[in-house]
């Protein structure tokens, strides 16, 4: 019985090259160099996030000098436009974007791969219902979809977050069904369904992990369009605390004074940027392996 990852092998290939699922999936990625420095920046900014608040010299809100000064001994970073420490508004300001990137991302993910599965294995009219409801939604560009809901609702957290994943299940949708539908053809799932195996078990326990590479990899990506759509509506006043700590509220509120004192703006956008590039860094890692790029050069 052959197994595949979210990509058709042929028999004699797929003798010769075992399944790359899951766990094993990772730990094949982290060989690669790209991998490993993704997971570096990532951890790093996970890592500023969790026991920032703990290091910050001063509370996020605390004025500690005059507006726009310039790095002192009292402030490492200089003060933004209100005279507040910029480091510690950077040490408070990832948790939220991390956490609202993190669940939006998930849960997106969740309900996507089971909607593509499903399409996938059922191959009749539930398929093409699922998939052009999909469609619908992805024909409404991600960030305008969230400002509407915004606009409605309010910029509350979960209101964004669920904005963010149901645009984003739709994409992941299409990945689970485009990587499952060479699986569902195969033998050993023809096999599961002679045997009375039921559906909810050939899907859990035969799709979902042959495409895992797929999805990982996607998620990787959807959580880079995540952190960008969340820095995005902070940057236009949209974010739930509108007076708190937060990286693109605090480039939205220091642009006007970058040529007087940049450090407001550049220490959020740099943070914004290591994150965005460590996930990018560990989605193409994992694509590779996934796709036996590694193994095909011998680097296992």
């Amino acid at each position: 019985m052959s197994q595949v990852t979210g990509v058709a092998v042929p028999d004699a290939e797929a003798a010769a090259l075992p399944p790359v699922r899951g766990a094993s999936l990772l730990r094949r990625s982290l060989r690669l160099w790209r991998t490993r420095i993704g997971v570096a920046l990532v951890g790093l900014i996970v890592l500023l996030a969790i026991v920032g608040p703990y290091l910050a010299p001063y509370g996020p809100s605390t004025p500690v000098g005059v507006p726009n000064s310039n790095p002192s001994g009292k402030a490492v970073l200089g003060t933004d436009y209100l005279g507040q420490d910029v480091l510690s508004r950077v040490l408070y300001g990832g948790r939220s974007i991390l956490v609202m990137a993190v669940i939006a991302t998930a849960l997106g993910l969740i309900g996507g791969a089971a909607i593509g599965l499903v399409a996938a294995y059922s191959r009749n009219a539930l398929d093409d219902t699922l998939m052009r409801g999909m469609d619908v939604i992805m024909a409404l560009p991600q960030i305008m979809l969230a400002l509407v809901a915004v606009a409605i609702v309010g910029p509350h957290a979960w209101v964004i977050v669920a904005a963010i994943a149901l645009t984003t299940a739709p994409r992941i949708a299409r990945v689970a069904r485009g990587a499952a539908q060479p699986v569902v053809e195969r033998d050993f799932i023809a096999c599961s369904e002679a045997m009375g195996v039921p559906r909810w078990r050939i899907i859990s326990a035969e799709l979902l992990p042959n495409t895992l590479g797929p999805l990982m990899v996607e998620a990787s990506l959807r959580l880079t369009y995540s952190i960008a759509v969340i820095a995005a509506l902070a940057y236009l006043g949209l974010a739930p605390n509108p007076n708190g700590a937060d990286w693109g509220t605090m480039i939205q509120q220091n642009q006007l004074v970058l040529a007087v004192q940049p450090w407001g703006a550049v220490a959020p956008i740099i943070a914004i940027a290591l994150l965005t590039m460590g996930t990018g860094l560990i989605g193409d890692g994992i694509a590779r392996t996934a796709a036996g790029i590694d193994r095909a050069r011998g680097e296992e």
